[in-house]
């Protein structure tokens, strides 16, 4: 329970390791393990088992408190050798070599001859190899960048809900937190808990209408488009984590598609919530979006808004999630969410608080369109980098200028 973080391949999530689901060991496996492969500074991990292959370079020079497993672990040596080698593997040639070694149907994995010979481009002169790779970590640490700061939003949000709403501190009529000061709290024997005197019991369907959606026959291209109406499935949502709004999933539906199907068009501020394969996936749609039928969504059509739509229901995520059911795969009904209770508000708190978070909401979403922008231009420039179809020259200092105040 208090072991050191051991990482396997299934840890490697895109360019990150991803702690919070490590596996714990002893410390004399951990001294075990670390004699055959022990990671340092500039080091390049690789997953090799399973469909996708992440990867990741160790920028920090502290010392390392894991061990790793069942992963490739490149000594890249230097930050320029590290950084090349990360921004190769996730370039189109090297996909296509890392896809060209790939072994295994059930379980895709690389075997580690394999990753040893794997063919690396790399320039003749290290002054352009640090160049291409000054562009490109540019751009990528602005991403990470935009990630911090999406992420304290994301943390002042959610603190003021759960103060409002769950510690039942928003502001009284004279401006004190209401529960602190002395606010009347009432014993509600629906949800077998005190709230607030003028609140009341409800479900999840309170909160807005519960949608589903279908999937048009895949037998039929004509179904399905570039550039059509967005279609989202729970694995776009699950490809989408780290971000709260989408916009569209890996396929659009053409106007023949939405006929067939049947589908309905949800409007923006649409609340997406996976149903099945998983459970508990969420979104905000920042456009009009369809979507299959591995979701019940919230269109907040009963006077709450999207903000405290999307709050309410995340924060009823474990409740969700106990009523699933099903054989092949755990799936919710929407008539299991007409039984998930909810605390419904005075109405004039949710208003209040809409008002308080809805620049934080836009201002992630304009964070979030930044990054796409972003990550595009980075996946553009990248394979035209990495085979010379684009040369980057160093950059020219500029003379300093003396400023004067007056």
């Amino acid at each position: 329970d208090n072991g050191k973080p051991l990482i396997t391949s299934k840890h490697i999530k895109k360019d990150e390791i991803d702690f919070d689901t490590a596996y714990l060991i002893s410390e004399h496996d951990f001294n075990e393990i670390n004699k055959r492969s022990k990671v340092d500074q500039w080091d390049v991990i690789i997953s090799m088992i399973g469909a996708y292959c992440g990867f990741c370079f160790i920028e920090s020079n502290e010392e390392i408190d894991y061990a790793v497993k069942n992963v490739g672990l490149f000594k890249a040596g230097s930050e320029a050798n590290a950084k090349w080698l990360y921004y190769y593997l996730i370039s189109p040639i090297g996909k296509a070599h890392l896809d060209a070694v790939k072994s295994g149907s059930t379980q895709p994995y690389i075997a580690l001859g394999a990753l040893r010979s794997l063919p690396i481009l790399v320039p003749k002169k290290d002054e352009v190899k640090k160049e291409i790779v000054r562009v490109l970590d540019a751009i990528d640490t602005k991403i990470r960048v935009n990630n911090r700061i999406n992420a304290e939003l994301e943390a002042m949000a959610k603190t003021l809900y759960d103060y409002w709403f769950v510690q039942f501190d928003f502001p009284n009529a004279y401006g004190k937190p209401y529960k602190t000061a002395g606010g009347n709290m009432v014993y509600n024997p629906i949800l077998k808990r005190e709230i607030p005197e003028s609140w009341s019991d409800g479900t999840l369907e309170d909160l807005g209408q519960v949608v589903g959606g279908s999937t048009p026959s895949t037998q039929k291209r004509e179904n399905f488009t570039s550039e059509g109406m967005p279609w989202i499935t729970p694995n776009d949502l699950s490809n989408n984590q780290g971000n709260k709004f989408i916009s569209r999933g890996a396929q659009d539906v053409s106007t023949e598609g939405i006929k067939n199907a049947s589908l309905k068009k949800y409007p923006a501020g649409t609340v997406l919530l996976s149903s099945r394969a998983p459970i508990g996936y969420m979104a905000i749609a920042r456009n009009e979006v369809t979507t299959n039928q591995g979701f019940k969504s919230f269109v907040p059509l009963k006077g709450y808004s999207t903000e405290f739509i999307y709050y309410t229901v995340k924060d009823s995520i474990k409740a969700i999630s106990q009523y699933a059911s099903g054989s092949t795969f755990k799936e919710i009904s929407g008539g299991t969410l007409k039984t998930v209770k909810v605390v419904l508000p005075n109405a004039k708190v949710p208003e209040a608080f809409t008002n308080r978070v809805q620049p934080i909401f836009f201002r992630q979403m304009l964070v979030e369109k930044e990054n796409e922008q972003l990550k595009q231009l980075r996946d553009w420039l990248l394979p035209l980098l990495m085979n010379g179809q684009v040369t980057v020259s160093a950059p020219v200092e500029e003379p300093s200028r003396e400023v004067k105040y007056g």
